[in-house]
């Protein structure tokens, strides 16, 4: 338990919580992993495991109101504002330098606040609680992630996983004739080109490599023979990409993409599948874009278009683009990030394909 020091000589109350001496590297991501403000106005924090806390009181001044917040080792790759209520005005997450994180919680004006008084105790390695104030009104929750685990039976926690998975449609996957389809997958950009430059570095060649590896295995394991027009970190220009889908005269072409918006306005998400032209082509699109939309929810659906794609336009097959979200947008970008996310939307783009080589036999 560390309680904030008393010395009016300094413009601020400051506290430093130390479990050990180790300091994650620069690079790594943020120690804070989920954070609650409860409605008895309780802060409660799960870091990993013996990280180094810094947390700070600073008196509201021309420009902002009274602040608390607190230092994290780790950067943080998406910044955000998120509106308070009741005393608080905002909190606000960010990077104050380099291979750091900030939690800011402002607070409105005339807030009555005893920072004196407050406490920040370590509940065990990767937990914290603060009580900042007691609501006189009603104070609605905020937080964002699960700041309790649950720690279950590993049986029952196994069999809960495996129902859990049963139950999601796009992992039950098409059959489809064996050896019978030929497929082209292109993961977009690569080397030199990078493609996309989204929120924190995500970097749109690495993403859509990875979600085309995951396309092939899925494809493969149902018997398609699956080939990709780049498999590592090389510079492709576009005109080999469509020579090589045609001459291993594949039945269809599959480029994956992520998106940017013109500014990175993070405001701007969605997904979306292009065709050039015919109604395979189109068919094609159709039945990627409804999967792909069912793994994203929440996710804007900006349609199936006609597009003049280079890489669609000269292919000899029905050929499609696919935009699996915006790199920029805080949404998609949130999830693009994530491991999960990316073999859900392979998944999703896997049995797409897989719906339309059954239609069409």
């Amino acid at each position: 338990m560390i309680k904030f020091l008393d010395n009016k000589l300094f413009r601020y109350l400051s506290v430093f919580l130390f479990l050990n001496s180790s300091i994650l590297p620069v690079k790594s991501s943020s120690a804070l992993a989920a954070w609650e403000i409860k409605t008895n106005g309780v802060l409660e924090l799960r870091t990993k495991s013996n990280t180094n806390l810094k947390a700070y009181f600073q008196k509201a001044n021309q420009i902002s109101g009274d602040r608390f917040w607190v230092d994290f080792p780790g950067e943080l790759k998406n910044p955000r504002t998120i509106k308070g209520n009741g005393p608080i005005k905002e909190i606000r997450l960010g990077k104050p330098n380099k291979g750091k994180t900030r939690l800011v919680i402002e607070f409105k004006e005339e807030t009555y606040l005893k920072p004196l008084t407050w406490r920040m105790v370590g509940l065990d390695a990767n937990r914290w609680r603060i009580k900042l104030f007691d609501p006189k009104y009603t104070f609605k929750k905020i937080s964002e992630g699960q700041v309790v685990k649950r720690i279950r039976n590993i049986r029952k926690n196994q069999k809960l996983l495996n129902n859990k998975k049963s139950d999601y449609e796009y992992l039950k996957l098409p059959d489809v004739k064996q050896n019978k389809f030929s497929i082209v997958i292109d993961p977009g950009h690569g080397g030199l080109d990078p493609g996309a430059i989204g929120i924190g570095g995500i970097r749109e060649t690495d993403i859509v490599l990875e979600v085309s590896k995951i396309v092939k295995n899925l494809l493969s394991d149902k018997g398609v023979k699956v080939r990709l027009t780049r498999k590592n970190e090389v510079d492709l220009d576009l005109a080999p990409r469509v020579s090589f889908a045609n001459n291993e005269d594949a039945d269809i072409f599959v480029s994956i993409h992520a998106n940017a918006s013109r500014g990175k306005r993070r405001d701007i998400n969605g997904l979306e599948t292009f065709y050039y032209k015919g109604w395979k082509g189109r068919l094609l699109a159709k039945n990627i874009q409804k999967q792909i939309l069912k793994v994203s929810p929440g996710s804007p659906d900006r349609g199936v278009k006609q597009g003049r794609f280079y890489v669609i336009k000269n292919t000899s097959m029905p050929a499609v683009l696919v935009e699996i979200g915006f790199l920029t947008g805080r949404l998609d970008a949130r999830r693009l990030e994530k491991a999960t996310h990316r073999k859900r939307l392979a998944y999703a783009i896997a049995k797409g394909i897989l719906e339309y080589l059954y239609k069409i036999g």
